[in-house]
This record gives C-alpha cells, sequence and structure tokens, in this order.
C-alpha cells in the first residue's frame, strides 16, 4: 500500500527570505525520504497553493495526502483559515482523502536549535558574557501554544540560570521591547535575545531590529531549515497517516459487509 502523500503546509508569509526556507525543508525531507511523495504549499498568494498540489497528484493517481502545518506556536489544531481552505479543496476534489495534522508547535526539540543559533550570534559579535535572555516568538500562538511556550522559557531559565522574558511580537505591552526594559530593571545589562521565528521575513526583521537598538548585544537568527523541524514534521506526519488509513480501512470493512448482506 502506497503510503499518503506528505504536504508541507507553509503559514504567512511570501518574501523569498521566508519561502527559501521552506524550499529547503521541503527537498531536504525528500531526500530523507525518498520513498515517501513530499511536496509544499502556500497559504496565502504564493504558488503552489493546497489546490494546485492536490490538483496534480490527482492527476498522478494519488489519492491520499496529509497536510502538515509549518507552523511553530500553534500547538493543537491549526488556524481556522487553514481548515476552512483544505475543506475547500476537499470539496473541489471529493475522490480524495486528505487529512490535516497538528502543527509543529512550540516543541522542546527546537529549545537546542535556538541554543545553537544564539550560540553562534554571540560568537560573531564576540559576546562572552549574559546576564539576560529574551525568547522572542513571532505571535502567542493558540491557548495550548502559547501555554507550551511559556514552558520554554521556564526551561531556558533552568537551562541556562538566567532570567528569562517572554516577548511576542502580535502584543502590545509584550514585545520585545518590553522585554528588555522588564530585565533591565532588575539591573541585567547584558541580554541576548533568542529568536522563536521559523524564517527571516519581515517580522523577525523588524523585531531584531527593534531588539539591537534597545541595547541587545545580540539577536538570534530563526530556526531555518533544521532538520529537527522534519523529525517533527514526520511525527505529525505520521500519526495523521496511520489515522487516514484507518479510517479507509473502516470504510471499507463496511462496504464489504453491505455487499455480502
Amino acid at each position: 500500500m502506497t503510503a499518503p502523500a506528505l504536504i508541507l503546509l507553509a503559514p504567512g508569509s511570501c518574501e523569498p527570505s521566508a519561502t527559501q526556507v521552506i524550499h529547503a525543508l521541503r527537498k531536504r525531507m525528500q531526500e530523507l525520504r525518498p520513498g515517501l511523495s513530499v511536496h509544499l504549499a502556500f497559504t496565502t498568494g504564493c504558488s503552489p497553493t493546497p489546490g494546485q498540489v492536490i490538483a496534480t497528484l490527482g492527476v498522478r493517481g494519488v489519492d491520499e495526502a496529509v497536510f502538515v502545518p509549518l507552523d511553530i506556536t500553534h500547538a493543537t489544531d491549526p488556524r481556522d483559515p487553514m481548515i476552512e481552505l483544505i475543506e475547500q479543496v476537499q470539496a473541489a476534489h471529493p475522490d480524495m482523502r486528505l487529512t490535516i495534522a497538528r502543527p509543529i508547535g512550540p516543541a522542546c526539540e527546537l529549545l537546542s536549535v535556538l541554543d545553537l543559533r544564539l550560540r553562534q550570534a554571540l560568537s560573531a559579535c564576540h559576546a562572552l558574557e549574559l546576564d539576560g535572555l529574551v525568547l522572542s516568538a513571532e505571535d502567542a500562538g493558540d491557548p495550548r501554544g502559547a501555554a507550551l511556550i511559556a514552558r520554554r522559557a521556564r526551561q531556558w531559565h533552568a537551562h541556562h540560570h538566567l532570567p528569562v522574558q517572554l516577548a511576542h511580537g502580535d502584543q502590545p505591552g509584550h514585545d520585545v521591547p518590553s522585554a528588555i526594559a522588564a530585565l533591565r530593571a532588575q539591573g541585567r545589562r547584558l541580554i541576548a535575545v533568542g529568536s522563536f521565528f521559523l524564517a527571516p521575513d519581515r517580522s523577525f526583521v523588524e523585531q531584531a531590529e527593534r531588539a539591537l537598538a534597545h541595547g541587545a548585544v545580540a539577536v538570534s537568527a530563526p530556526i531555518g531549515a533544521d532538520e529537527r523541524l522534519l523529525d517533527l514534521a514526520m511525527a505529525r506526519y505520521s500519526v495523521s497517516a496511520l489515522e487516514l488509513l484507518d479510517a479507509g480501512d473502516q470504510a471499507n470493512t463496511g462496504l464489504d459487509a453491505a455487499v455480502n448482506e
């Protein structure tokens, strides 16, 4: 039995700096899983769209696919617009069996990538000492995602034995300058920012520039096309692919029973 196609579903920016990361992730996933049909779709105005990918797969005889949202701040159900989009694609292709997996979410494994990126940033600016950290996320995510991001900040604090402030780019009063100000009020002066962003899009650049303007000694690069993201995407795919296959088996069993009767 052929496994369902895996479609990495990229939310957000169509900026070249962001789409380059997404394409690199798809290419590397296909290299790591040569027996799996791996594709990429964008939820915004970029090409290919989910509908275009599904239409192409249908022509090739593929009839099952799992969408995996490359979203590192949402942890439970994908955002409503994503669900609505996939439902529209499903309605347009009733012969296809489609499902959407849970987003990657703020997984604990991503803290290792965050540490690596921050060490690289500190090395580049020759910073030898820190007394405060900011974990900067693009947005607060869904309720479960927000709780997990807050947990990651606490884990980061415990690992480095430094005070950590959490910042969200979409929440006034909880942004990077506010987080830096809160650390300075504690007497901290050597503050670095870890960027919990997927790609170096405009939102990341704005937050990084504001951090440096408010005295951060270093700002890490985004997580980027790290293979640990692919491990997480594969785990999400595997769960949803099994559910899709199980649902198909149950449907076939019901049909066989009806025919036998």
